[in-house]
């Protein structure tokens, strides 16, 4: 585990490092595609900026609701605080927030949607990275398997081995990542986000089953509930467009090249 990097009187902090490269990745993504559909590449950077500030204040915010028995007592100190960030209440923040800047430009149509379906799983899969290296404690339940490892110097530290869901879940994201960027000119507007929604909600209600996460509900997590809301969202998506158009392939010219996205 690699919690820190000392750099002479410099700390850093590896889950930091990662939070950042997981958005630079995936401001890439969001560059490049960006021109492809002929929109100004340096939209990306406003997109990453307005995700950034969304996500982190969306991410707290969440905890704090989440864990208001133990953060009360110092509620102004628990907002403020740098630990305790939760990705569901940081794809919310995040997502608002980038709504909102595509109202200022726009650019509120599904062709936005399908632009972050990519960059949000590579962005999710270069951020797990981080959970490895930090050993923050979103590892897995006890397991003697082969590739089993524990955390001794994490910054939630176990000396027992355990599952490296971190590491099950970057390989899973970055796949979906992948997978989703070569379909990205296959299908009507908006079916690639709701792709996005199935896979990205399986994936992490699978995971969950070797996660440490307390049951919230009928023998699920909360987490594993909200997958399921994810993955209804996004096959219902698809069930709408098919039944509405017949298909959910495009059927005008690919934009990979510069063409205009359809709307």
């Amino acid at each position: 585990m690699y919690p820190e990097i000392e750099l002479g009187p410099v700390t850093l902090q590896t889950f930091g490092l990662m939070f950042a490269l997981a958005f630079l990745a995936a401001g890439a993504l969001i560059w490049k595609r960006l021109g492809e559909i002929g929109k100004p590449p340096d939209w990306a950077y406003e997109i990453g900026f307005s995700a950034l500030i969304g996500g982190v204040v969306g991410s707290r915010l969440y905890y704090v609701v989440e864990h208001w028995d133990e953060v009360s007592e110092d509620f102004l100190g628990n907002v403020v605080s740098g630990s305790g960030l939760v990705w569901y209440g940081g794809a919310i923040g995040g997502a608002l927030a980038v709504l909102a800047w595509a109202w200022y430009r726009d650019f509120l149509r599904l062709a936005l949607l399908d632009l972050a379906a990519p960059a949000l799983a590579l962005g999710y899969a270069v951020g797990r990275i981080g959970c490895q290296l930090s050993g923050d404690g979103d590892y897995g339940e006890a397991w003697d398997g082969p590739w089993a490892m524990s955390y001794p110097d994490g910054t939630v530290p176990t000396t027992e081995e355990v599952h490296p869901t971190p590491v099950y879940e970057t390989l899973a994201m970055g796949f979906g990542a992948w997978l989703l960027w070569r379909l990205r000119d296959r299908f009507r507007a908006g079916i690639l986000f709701a792709l996005y929604l199935i896979y990205a909600g399986a994936e992490r209600f699978l995971v969950e089953f070797i996660r440490r996460n307390e049951e919230a509900a009928l023998g699920l997590t909360a987490a594993q509930w909200q997958s399921l809301a994810m993955v209804a969202g996004g096959l219902v998506w698809l069930y709408v467009v098919r039944r509405k158009h017949g298909s959910l392939a495009r059927v005008n010219v690919p934009v990979t090249g510069g063409a205009e996205a359809p709307s």
